[in-house]
Formats: structure tokens, sequence, C-alpha cells
């Protein structure tokens, strides 16, 4: 399926190109008449070059149109007065093919309006495709991370369909506003930087403190990296287009040289890829609001608590006893619902600054919150989430073979280690 978007996303391009290498090569200016009176007669034209030839003219509801024929590739200036000294001016730019663009190298062009069409229905598709794939894999698993890559993709793309849609029914329709509607997004960066800015220095914050208590990965790493990207990715683009524009090294003020398009293709490019960067982290936040909403089923037998850095009196910290009340709050409310009891297994080893394990810490807790110890198995050798897993599984596996379990860990790919059956971890979701 994705090679098939692959290839359907050529065929707006493909149909777009025909259309406007077929009408492309004659263009119509529309120039306001400021004279009630003023007649064809009284119109003078002036064509800088013969890079393009007038081959007609006419006045209709106070607009003089002048359609123009291209002759070969170059640029004019037309200069258009009346006898009451109106006049108006603009340029005309033609392409190696014959296309002629208006006031601009890629400027407004005849026909270019099939452009956001076909963009938007090849988007509507895309659209289509993500919404299908989103829904499927919530289905089979809620926490993993292609389900914040797809909401985010949805929300980015709907939000490009948004505005084509805008040009596709605009009356002030031109070929440069599509140039710019891809790039448009750019506007949310910096409309909520102070908010992502915020979130992205907390964000470090519970990264470097992640990093400390459970060492370097790159997944623990990714917060840091986000925030960071944000941060600097939201200025950068400013920051660069204002240095160049006053460089003396580099001149970007040349239509004709490729500087000019290099700078505008890496701004624009870099305001893609961190509009890109905010959505998926409002994808994150809605289904992080998601995640701490559902309920279970009520047909778990066993319970995993995640330990986490704990007190230095062994005490578990507000976010550990957040996991631990938690965990406890499930196994009441499927007692309530279903009769059924639980088993709880706390997990988690002991740190050079621990006094104890965070597994036995843990069963301390649920000790004094009315556990019986019988439904208590510790696990208190694990030093990662990985090893939290693993450890627990086969501590699972030695008291019951089968049982009812679900798992919610973001981008393992894989139910759980050893075995091969997925497990629940209540974390503190309030």
């Amino acid at each position: 399926m994705k090679k098939k978007l692959i290839l359907t996303a050529l065929l707006p391009l493909i149909i777009s190109f025909i259309v406007i290498l077929s009408i492309g090569k004659t263009y119509t200016a529309e120039i306001p008449i400021h004279s009630n009176s003023a007649t064809i007669e009284d119109i003078n034209i002036t064509i800088g070059s013969n890079v393009v030839e007038l081959t007609d003219k006419y006045i209709k509801d106070d607009t003089l149109y002048l359609v123009f024929s291209a002759v070969t590739s170059g640029k004019t200036f037309v200069d258009v007065s009346d006898n009451e000294n109106n006049s108006s001016f603009f340029s005309l730019y033609v392409h190696p093919l014959g296309i002629i663009s208006y006031n601009d190298y890629f400027g407004d062009v005849t026909g270019d309006r099939i452009i956001p069409i076909c963009v938007s229905c090849y988007l509507i598709i895309l659209i289509g495709y993500l919404i299908d794939r989103y829904l499927s894999d919530i289905r089979n698993n809620l926490y993993q991370y292609s389900n914040v890559k797809n909401l985010g993709l949805i929300i980015y793309f709907s939000s490009i369909l948004l505005g084509h849609l805008t040009l596709v029914f605009s009356n002030n329709f031109s070929f440069y506003s599509v140039r710019n509607s891809l790039n448009s997004l750019s506007l949310f960066a910096y409309i909520v930087f102070p908010c992502a800015f915020i979130v992205s220095i907390l964000v470090t914050i519970s990264n470097l403190k992640l990093i400390k208590n459970e060492g370097r990965s790159w997944r623990n790493m990714l917060g840091c990296i986000l925030g960071i990207l944000v941060c600097i990715g939201t200025v950068a683009p400013a920051a660069l287009s204002e240095y160049l524009q006053r460089s003396t090294i580099v001149d970007v003020h040349n239509e004709r040289g490729a500087a000019m398009y290099i700078e505008m293709a890496i701004e624009n490019s870099m305001l893609t890829i961190i509009t890109y960067l905010e959505f998926i982290l409002i994808a994150t936040i809605i289904l992080g609001v998601t995640a701490a909403k559902k309920i279970p089923t009520f047909d778990k037998d066993y319970i995993l608590i995640l330990g986490c850095q704990i007190n230095r009196d062994g005490t578990l910290t507000k976010l550990l006893k957040g996991r631990a009340d938690r965990a406890i709050e499930f196994a009441e409310m499927q007692k309530k619902k279903t009769g059924k009891s639980i088993v709880f297994v706390p997990s988690g080893g002991q740190g050079n600054d621990e006094i104890i394990s965070e597994g036995e810490a843990i069963k301390r807790y649920l000790l004094e919150s009315g556990i019986p110890e019988s439904k208590i198995i510790a696990e208190t050798e694990s030093v990662n989430t990985f090893e939290n897993l693993g450890k627990s599984m086969a501590l699972i596996k030695k008291k019951k073979q089968k049982y009812r379990s679900e798992y919610c860990f973001l981008n393992y790919k894989l139910p759980c280690v050893p075995c091969r059956y997925p497990c629940y971890t209540a974390r503190n979701t309030r």
C-alpha cells in the first residue's frame, strides 16, 4: 500500500504538469481601469523585449485584459498607461518550456488552479489511508509510537488539505499562494512556540532525571532531543533568513541566482519539519489523555508495577506512589466488578543510592495499604525496563502458566520478554 501511495503521489504532479504545459504558454493579465470613459484605443502598452507578444486586448467590467503568448525564454517588462497618466507596471517570465509566469519566476501561470485540486484529491486519499491505519493500530494496541506518528500525520496533512481547499475556492487565487500553501503551516510554529518552549523544557528536565536513574540510551534521550529541536528549530529559520538578507558573502537577492532559491528551500524545509514535530507533540498529548482514560478489561490475573527512583529513606516518591495507587485502584475496580482478585508484581532492583530495592519498597507500600502478602510477588533484581519485563514474567510463569493480561508499553514491538504473553503495567495515569 505504501508503494501505491508513493506512485499515486506522482499522478497529481503529472496531471498538473500536462495541464500547465498545454495551456500555460499564454497568459492573460488583468489590469483595473481607473477611468470609466477609457476605451481600448486610449490604452498604451509598452513591452520591453520580444520575449512575449501581445495577441489580444479588450476591456470588460472596468478591467483591461491583455493576452500574451510566449516567443522565447527570458524576462520582459510591460508598462500599461492611459491618456490620464494612469499607469501599471509588471513583469513576465518565459520559462525554457515556453510557460509564462507573472511578476515572479515562480509566479502565477495559466492553469495553475489544477495544482491545489490535484493535491487536495491526493491528500484526501492519503488521510483516508492514515486514518484507517490509525484506527487499526489503536484497536490492536493503544500504546505504541506508530499511533503518535499516524495521528500527527493526520493532523498535519489535514491542515495542509484545509489550506489547499481554501485555495481551490478562493477568488484571489495565484500560483504564488500555491507555492506558499505547503509552508503556510510554519505560522503555527510561531503561534504555539511559547507553549511548546515550556513543554520542551519540562520534557527535557524529565528526561535528564530519567537518564540519571536509568542510564543513557537513545530512547531515554528522545525527549531532550525533541525539546532542543523544537526550541532551536522554531527560531533558526528566521535567524538564518535575517542573516542572509544582510550578508554580503552570499547574494540571496538575485532572482536568477541559485542562492535565493536554496535559501528559501532551507528555510521552508526547516519550518515544515518543526511544524510537523509540533503536530507530533499535539498527537502525543491527545494519545496520552486517551491512554490515561482507558481502563483495561477486568479479567487480569497479575498487574506489574514498574519501579523508579525511591526516596533516601526507602519510601516511594510521588511518581512511584501514584503508580502503586493506580494499581490498587484497578484491582479494587476489578474485584468490585467481577469478584476476581489480582496479584501485584512490584518490579525494580536496588540502585547505588537506594537503601532497598524498588520492588521491595513498593511491596512495603502495598502491605501498608492493606494488600495481603499472598497477593504480592516482588521482583527485586532488574536494572532497567527491559529486565523489569523479563524477570517479572519469569516469576509469573513459575506461579501460573496461563493468565489474562494486556500490555501498555510504547514501541517495544514485542509482547513481553522472555515469554510470548503480553503483560499489563499500571502507571500513574492521573
